[in-house]
C-alpha cells in the first residue's frame, strides 16, 4: 500500500561564455520530494455514513459529475486505509507519494462497490466490514481477522476496462515464471535478479539469507510469532511495515502467506531474515492497490518471540 527520504543534492554549473571565462558557478538546489496529502473535502460534505445492501458504508466527502468507473474498469486513485484502532495499515499519500492504479475487478468487495459510486475528482469515505474485505482470515499480518476496514480514497482517473489475462500454458509472462529451475525460479527481472545474490534457495522456490544469526528456538508452523518487519516490491516500494507503526506484529504462523510460513521456520528467536518470495507463494492474484498480481515479494523479518 503503498517513507520520508528528502535527499538534497548540490549541481554546480559553469556558464562557459569563451575562453578564460572568469563567470562564478551557479549553484542548483534539488527540491525534495513533494509531500502528497488528501486534496479538499466538500464545506456541504456530510458527516453521517450511508449503508448500502451490502452492508458497506460509505460517505462522499468531495463531490464530481466526473466519469464513474464500471465494474472492470482500470482507475487511477490516491488513498488511505485504517483499522478501527486508527492504525494505518496502508497509504499512497506521503513523501513523494504516487497514485495507484489497479482494475476494480481485483479488490476486495467493498472497494469495488465503492468506487462505482462515485466520478473522477470526486473523493470518497468507505467503512468495509469483514465480509466485504479480507474475511475471517484477514491479511496477516497487518489486518486481523475479520476486520472492518476504513479508507479515503480520491479517484484521479477511470481508464478503459481491464482486458482478461492470457492464461493459456506457455504465455503467462508473470514475474519470476520463467525458467524454473530445480532450485527455485529465476528471476527474469534484472532488480529481481541483482536482489538475489547472495541468497538461498529452497526447492519450493523461496529464497531466503539470514542476516543475523541466532540459536534461539526455531518457529514450527503451529506456532504463533512476535515479529518486526518491512515488506518491499523489487523496484523498492515499501508496501507494509511494522517498523512505522512503532508495534511489534503476532499472529500464527500457518495464517500468513506460504513464504511467511516457510521462512520464518529458518531462523531463531532473536534472528533476522530475508525473503524473497516469489507469487506462487504470496500473492499470485495480487493485493491491489499495492501489491501486482504475481508480484515476488522482499521482506525484512526479525523474529521476536515463538510462543
Amino acid at each position: 500500500m503503498p517513507s520520508g527520504r528528502a535527499v538534497v543534492a548540490l549541481l554546480l554549473l559553469v556558464a562557459l561564455s569563451g575562453v578564460g571565462c572568469d563567470s562564478a558557478p551557479a549553484i542548483v538546489e534539488k527540491q525534495p520530494p513533494k509531500i502528497v496529502a488528501p486534496g479538499a473535502v466538500d464545506a456541504d460534505a456530510p458527516e453521517e455514513f450511508t449503508t448500502t445492501e451490502s452492508g458497506l458504508k460509505y460517505r462522499i466527502r468531495r463531490q464530481s459529475d466526473g466519469k464513474k468507473p464500471g465494474p472492470k474498469s482500470l482507475v487511477t486513485v490516491h488513498y488511505r486505509g485504517w483499522l478501527d484502532s486508527g492504525d494505518i495499515f496502508d497509504t499512497s499519500y506521503g513523501t513523494g507519494g504516487r497514485p495507484a492504479v489497479f482494475g476494480i475487478a481485483r479488490v476486495v468487495t467493498g472497494w469495488a462497490e465503492g468506487l462505482q459510486l462515485i466520478g473522477e475528482g470526486a473523493m470518497i469515505e468507505l467503512e468495509i466490514p469483514g465480509k466485504l474485505g479480507y474475511g475471517d482470515a484477514g491479511q496477516p499480518p497487518a489486518i486481523p481477522g475479520g476486520a472492518t476496514l476504513h479508507f479515503i480514497v480520491e479517484l484521479i482517473h477511470v481508464g478503459e476496462d481491464e482486458k482478461p489475462v492470457d492464461t493459456h500454458e506457455g504465455h503467462d509472462h508473470g514475474p519470476g515464471e520463467h525458467g524454473k529451475l530445480p532450485h527455485g525460479p529465476l528471476p527474469t527481472d534484472p532488480a529481481e535478479q541483482k536482489l538475489s545474490e547472495g541468497f538461498t534457495a529452497t526447492s519450493s522456490g523461496l529464497k531466503y539469507k539470514i542476516t543475523k544469526e541466532s540459536t534461539g528456538r526455531k518457529p514450527k508452523a503451529t506456532d504463533t510469532v512476535k515479529v518486526h518487519y518491512r515488506g518491499k516490491l523489487t523496484n523498492g516500494t515499501v508496501f507494509d511495515e511494522s517498523y512505522k507503526r512503532g508495534v511489534p506484529a503476532e499472529f500464527p504462523l500457518k495464517g500468513v502467506i506460504a513464504g511467511w510460513t516457510e521462512g520464518l521456520q529458518l531462523v531463531g528467536e532473536g534472528g533476522t531474515i530475508e525473503l524473497l518470495i516469489p507469487g506462487k507463494l504470496g500473492y499470485p492474484n495480487g493485493q491491489p492497490p499495492t501489491i501486482p498480481p504475481g508480484a515476488t515479494l522482499h521482506f525484512t523479518v526479525e523474529l521476536l518471540e515463538v510462543k
